[in-house]
């Protein structure tokens, strides 16, 4: 598992390239979702899915 600061300096690196990244805020969770160059339409439906635990979360 990452660091936290190596999460952040891996997402300022993307940042610089033109990438955006969306992490889930669920605690322990490591889904990180990046993209670029995207329709606003697919950015939400992007975003919605790397921040709602219960859709990538395991299952049980």
């Amino acid at each position: 598992m990452n660091s936290p600061l190596t999460n952040r300096v891996s997402d300022a690196i993307a940042l610089l390239s033109g990438m955006r990244t969306v992490r889930c805020p669920a605690p322990g969770c490591t889904v990180r979702v990046r993209f670029r160059a995207i329709t606003a339409d697919e950015t939400a439906r992007l975003t919605e899915l790397a921040t709602d635990h219960t859709r990538h979360g395991a299952k049980r």
